[in-house]
Protein backbone atom coordinates (compact mmCIF):
# COMPACT_ATOMS: atom_id res chain seq x y z
CA UNK A 1 0.00 0.00 0.00
CA UNK A 2 1.39 3.38 -1.08
CA UNK A 3 2.18 5.36 1.67
CA UNK A 4 3.48 8.94 2.70
CA UNK A 5 4.75 11.23 5.30
CA UNK A 6 3.61 13.98 5.05
CA UNK A 7 4.43 17.71 6.94
CA UNK A 8 1.58 19.91 7.18
CA UNK A 9 0.99 23.53 7.77
CA UNK A 10 4.74 24.35 6.77
CA UNK A 11 7.39 24.87 3.78
CA UNK A 12 9.59 23.53 5.80
CA UNK A 13 10.72 19.54 6.23
CA UNK A 14 10.60 18.74 9.93
CA UNK A 15 8.15 21.83 11.19
CA UNK A 16 4.17 21.60 11.49
CA UNK A 17 2.23 18.72 12.12
CA UNK A 18 3.24 15.15 10.44
CA UNK A 19 0.25 12.69 9.11
CA UNK A 20 0.77 9.68 7.48
CA UNK A 21 -1.54 8.99 4.31
CA UNK A 22 -2.29 5.73 3.25
CA UNK A 23 -3.76 5.00 -0.73
CA UNK A 24 -5.88 2.78 -0.69
CA UNK A 25 -7.23 0.50 -4.02
CA UNK A 26 -9.48 -1.54 -1.83
CA UNK A 27 -11.46 -1.44 1.39
CA UNK A 28 -9.81 -1.78 4.21
CA UNK A 29 -11.51 -2.86 7.86
CA UNK A 30 -11.67 -0.17 10.49
CA UNK A 31 -9.57 -2.53 12.84
CA UNK A 32 -6.09 -2.98 10.28
CA UNK A 33 -6.61 0.74 9.97
CA UNK A 34 -6.22 1.29 13.84
CA UNK A 35 -3.45 -0.80 13.33
CA UNK A 36 -1.81 1.25 10.83
CA UNK A 37 -2.78 4.63 12.71
CA UNK A 38 -0.69 2.56 16.05
CA UNK A 39 2.20 1.36 14.11
CA UNK A 40 3.02 5.07 12.25
CA UNK A 41 2.18 7.18 15.61
CA UNK A 42 1.66 10.09 14.32
CA UNK A 43 -1.59 12.19 15.61
CA UNK A 44 -3.39 11.54 12.59
CA UNK A 45 -3.04 8.69 9.81
CA UNK A 46 -5.43 9.48 6.66
CA UNK A 47 -6.44 6.47 4.20
CA UNK A 48 -7.95 7.79 1.08
CA UNK A 49 -9.89 6.16 -1.42
CA UNK A 50 -10.63 7.31 -4.98
CA UNK A 51 -14.08 7.12 -5.37
CA UNK A 52 -16.33 7.62 -8.49
CA UNK A 53 -14.89 10.63 -10.52
CA UNK A 54 -11.46 10.90 -10.82
CA UNK A 55 -11.45 14.03 -8.28
CA UNK A 56 -13.63 12.49 -6.11
CA UNK A 57 -12.18 10.62 -2.70
CA UNK A 58 -13.12 9.04 0.68
CA UNK A 59 -11.31 9.77 3.65
CA UNK A 60 -10.76 8.56 6.76
CA UNK A 61 -8.40 9.54 9.89
CA UNK A 62 -7.08 7.69 12.82
CA UNK A 63 -5.29 8.49 15.76
CA UNK A 64 -2.76 6.23 17.54
CA UNK A 65 -6.21 5.45 19.81
CA UNK A 66 -9.32 5.68 18.02
CA UNK A 67 -10.84 7.08 14.62
CA UNK A 68 -11.29 10.58 14.02
CA UNK A 69 -14.52 12.36 12.36
CA UNK A 70 -12.34 15.30 10.99
CA UNK A 71 -8.77 16.43 10.98
CA UNK A 72 -7.74 19.34 8.99
CA UNK A 73 -3.74 18.68 8.83
CA UNK A 74 -3.89 14.96 7.30
CA UNK A 75 -6.45 16.33 4.73
CA UNK A 76 -4.27 19.27 3.58
CA UNK A 77 -1.42 16.54 3.42
CA UNK A 78 -3.52 14.20 1.43
CA UNK A 79 -4.43 17.14 -0.82
CA UNK A 80 -0.69 17.72 -1.40
CA UNK A 81 -0.16 14.04 -2.25
CA UNK A 82 -3.20 13.96 -4.77
CA UNK A 83 -2.46 17.36 -6.40
CA UNK A 84 0.85 16.15 -6.67
CA UNK A 85 0.52 12.76 -7.83
CA UNK A 86 -2.64 13.52 -10.30
CA UNK A 87 -1.96 16.76 -11.92
CA UNK A 88 -5.71 18.10 -10.64
CA UNK A 89 -6.45 21.26 -8.97
CA UNK A 90 -9.79 20.65 -7.45
CA UNK A 91 -11.08 17.64 -5.21
CA UNK A 92 -13.69 16.22 -3.12
CA UNK A 93 -13.39 14.41 -0.13
CA UNK A 94 -15.84 12.65 1.55
CA UNK A 95 -15.58 11.50 5.39
CA UNK A 96 -16.51 8.89 7.17
CA UNK A 97 -19.03 11.06 8.67
CA UNK A 98 -20.14 12.23 5.34
CA UNK A 99 -18.84 15.61 5.61
CA UNK A 100 -17.80 16.95 2.08
CA UNK A 101 -14.67 18.86 1.93
CA UNK A 102 -14.04 20.79 -0.62
CA UNK A 103 -10.25 21.19 -1.33
CA UNK A 104 -8.60 23.25 -4.66
CA UNK A 105 -4.72 24.29 -5.48
CA UNK A 106 -4.67 27.88 -5.56
CA UNK A 107 -1.03 29.15 -6.62
CA UNK A 108 1.39 27.76 -3.49
CA UNK A 109 -1.60 27.28 -1.13
CA UNK A 110 -3.42 24.61 -0.48
CA UNK A 111 -7.38 25.61 0.35
CA UNK A 112 -9.78 23.42 2.03
CA UNK A 113 -13.54 23.98 3.17
CA UNK A 114 -14.58 23.13 6.45
CA UNK A 115 -17.99 23.35 7.88
CA UNK A 116 -18.14 25.95 11.01
CA UNK A 117 -19.60 24.72 14.37
CA UNK A 118 -20.94 26.99 17.63
CA UNK A 119 -19.71 26.55 20.71
CA UNK A 120 -21.44 26.96 23.73
CA UNK A 121 -20.80 28.28 27.89
CA UNK A 122 -18.81 26.16 29.91
CA UNK A 123 -17.66 26.12 33.63
CA UNK A 124 -13.61 24.14 33.74
CA UNK A 125 -13.02 22.45 37.13
CA UNK A 126 -9.62 23.94 38.87
CA UNK A 127 -8.08 20.66 38.06
CA UNK A 128 -7.65 21.31 34.61
CA UNK A 129 -6.05 24.48 35.03
CA UNK A 130 -3.89 23.42 37.74
CA UNK A 131 -2.84 20.73 35.24
CA UNK A 132 -2.16 22.87 32.54
CA UNK A 133 -0.37 25.28 34.80
CA UNK A 134 -2.67 27.89 33.65
CA UNK A 135 -3.40 30.41 36.27
CA UNK A 136 -5.81 32.87 34.63
CA UNK A 137 -8.65 32.42 32.38
CA UNK A 138 -10.36 35.39 30.36
CA UNK A 139 -12.89 32.73 28.64
CA UNK A 140 -13.83 28.98 28.77
CA UNK A 141 -16.08 27.27 26.51
CA UNK A 142 -16.76 24.46 24.61
CA UNK A 143 -17.19 23.15 21.33
CA UNK A 144 -20.25 20.09 21.82
CA UNK A 145 -19.27 18.57 17.77
CA UNK A 146 -15.70 18.29 18.66
CA UNK A 147 -15.66 17.60 22.36
CA UNK A 148 -13.09 20.13 23.05
CA UNK A 149 -12.67 22.47 25.77
CA UNK A 150 -11.44 25.86 25.10
CA UNK A 151 -9.66 28.45 27.03
CA UNK A 152 -8.83 31.95 25.76
CA UNK A 153 -5.87 33.48 28.35
CA UNK A 154 -3.71 36.72 28.03
CA UNK A 155 -0.52 36.06 26.23
CA UNK A 156 1.03 34.13 23.12
CA UNK A 157 4.02 33.62 25.61
CA UNK A 158 2.64 31.92 28.30
CA UNK A 159 0.60 29.92 26.31
CA UNK A 160 4.14 28.75 24.44
CA UNK A 161 5.73 28.09 28.36
CA UNK A 162 2.89 25.89 29.41
CA UNK A 163 4.08 22.77 30.13
CA UNK A 164 1.04 20.65 31.23
CA UNK A 165 0.59 17.48 33.95
CA UNK A 166 -1.01 15.04 31.37
CA UNK A 167 -1.76 12.56 33.59
CA UNK A 168 -3.29 14.78 35.86
CA UNK A 169 -4.88 16.74 32.51
CA UNK A 170 -6.56 13.08 31.71
CA UNK A 171 -7.95 13.12 35.21
CA UNK A 172 -9.25 16.21 35.14
CA UNK A 173 -11.99 16.24 32.84
CA UNK A 174 -14.23 13.40 31.09
CA UNK A 175 -15.83 12.07 27.93
CA UNK A 176 -13.60 14.93 25.88
CA UNK A 177 -11.25 14.89 22.66
CA UNK A 178 -9.19 17.63 24.06
CA UNK A 179 -8.82 21.19 25.21
CA UNK A 180 -7.35 23.98 22.92
CA UNK A 181 -5.71 26.99 24.91
CA UNK A 182 -5.68 30.22 22.73
CA UNK A 183 -4.92 33.46 23.68
CA UNK A 184 -3.76 36.81 21.39
CA UNK A 185 -0.97 37.50 19.05
CA UNK A 186 1.83 39.29 20.63
CA UNK A 187 3.29 40.53 17.23
CA UNK A 188 1.50 41.89 13.62
CA UNK A 189 2.49 38.75 12.11
CA UNK A 190 -0.85 36.64 13.55
CA UNK A 191 -4.05 37.46 14.67
CA UNK A 192 -3.82 34.69 18.05
CA UNK A 193 -2.03 31.84 18.82
CA UNK A 194 -3.05 28.21 20.05
CA UNK A 195 -1.90 25.28 21.28
CA UNK A 196 -4.25 22.04 21.23
CA UNK A 197 -3.66 19.05 23.64
CA UNK A 198 -5.45 15.60 23.20
CA UNK A 199 -4.26 12.73 25.63
CA UNK A 200 -7.60 11.59 26.34
CA UNK A 201 -8.28 10.39 22.25
CA UNK A 202 -5.18 11.12 20.34
CA UNK A 203 -1.09 12.31 21.37
CA UNK A 204 -0.58 14.55 24.02
CA UNK A 205 0.03 17.57 22.35
CA UNK A 206 -1.07 17.93 18.42
CA UNK A 207 1.71 19.90 17.09
CA UNK A 208 -0.26 21.74 14.27
CA UNK A 209 -4.10 21.61 14.11
CA UNK A 210 -6.14 22.48 11.39
CA UNK A 211 -9.79 20.65 12.57
CA UNK A 212 -10.20 23.16 15.57
CA UNK A 213 -10.85 26.35 12.88
CA UNK A 214 -13.86 24.99 12.44
CA UNK A 215 -14.98 26.91 15.75
CA UNK A 216 -11.98 28.68 16.57
CA UNK A 217 -11.88 31.12 13.52
CA UNK A 218 -15.70 31.80 14.30
CA UNK A 219 -14.66 32.70 17.55
CA UNK A 220 -11.63 34.81 16.79
CA UNK A 221 -13.34 36.77 13.93
CA UNK A 222 -16.27 37.69 16.18
CA UNK A 223 -13.78 38.77 18.69
CA UNK A 224 -11.86 40.91 16.56
CA UNK A 225 -14.20 41.62 13.75
CA UNK A 226 -11.92 40.23 11.30
CA UNK A 227 -12.98 37.46 8.22
CA UNK A 228 -9.92 36.81 7.16
CA UNK A 229 -7.09 35.77 10.46
CA UNK A 230 -3.64 34.45 10.72
CA UNK A 231 -2.80 31.67 13.24
CA UNK A 232 0.08 30.39 14.70
CA UNK A 233 0.42 27.49 16.61
CA UNK A 234 3.10 27.64 19.44
CA UNK A 235 3.93 23.90 19.52
CA UNK A 236 7.77 23.01 19.85
CA UNK A 237 7.66 21.97 16.39
CA UNK A 238 5.76 25.14 15.22
CA UNK A 239 2.69 25.69 12.66
CA UNK A 240 0.97 28.57 10.78
CA UNK A 241 -2.14 29.15 8.40
CA UNK A 242 -4.03 31.09 6.95
CA UNK A 243 -7.85 30.99 8.04
CA UNK A 244 -11.40 33.06 6.58
CA UNK A 245 -14.85 32.74 7.57
CA UNK A 246 -17.21 32.64 4.73
CA UNK A 247 -20.82 32.11 6.42
CA UNK A 248 -21.05 28.77 7.39
CA UNK A 249 -17.59 27.28 6.05
CA UNK A 250 -14.07 28.14 7.06
CA UNK A 251 -11.35 27.99 4.45
CA UNK A 252 -7.88 26.97 5.72
CA UNK A 253 -5.24 28.16 3.89
CA UNK A 254 -1.63 25.71 4.05
CA UNK A 255 0.92 24.44 3.00
CA UNK A 256 2.76 20.87 3.23
CA UNK A 257 5.82 19.30 2.79
CA UNK A 258 6.22 15.15 1.57
CA UNK A 259 9.33 13.67 3.53
CA UNK A 260 8.41 10.42 2.91
CA UNK A 261 7.37 7.92 0.40
CA UNK A 262 6.85 4.31 0.22
CA UNK A 263 5.02 1.14 0.14
CA UNK A 264 3.66 -0.24 3.40
CA UNK A 265 3.16 -4.44 3.80
CA UNK A 266 -0.12 -5.33 4.74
Amino acid sequence: MKTYFVDSFTNEPFKGNPAGVCLLDKELSKEKMQLIAKEIGFSETAFVKENTGKSNYSIRYFSPKKEIPLCGHATLASSKIIFDNTGLTKITFLTGENVELKIKKENENIVMSFPVYDTTSLIVPTTMLVALGIEEVIKTSYSPKNKIVILEINGANTLAALKPDFDALVKSYNNINGVLVTAPSNSIDYDFHYRYFWPWAGTNEDPVTGGVQTFLTKYWSEKLNKKRLKAFQSSERTGFMTVELQDDKVLIYGNAVIVLEGDLKI
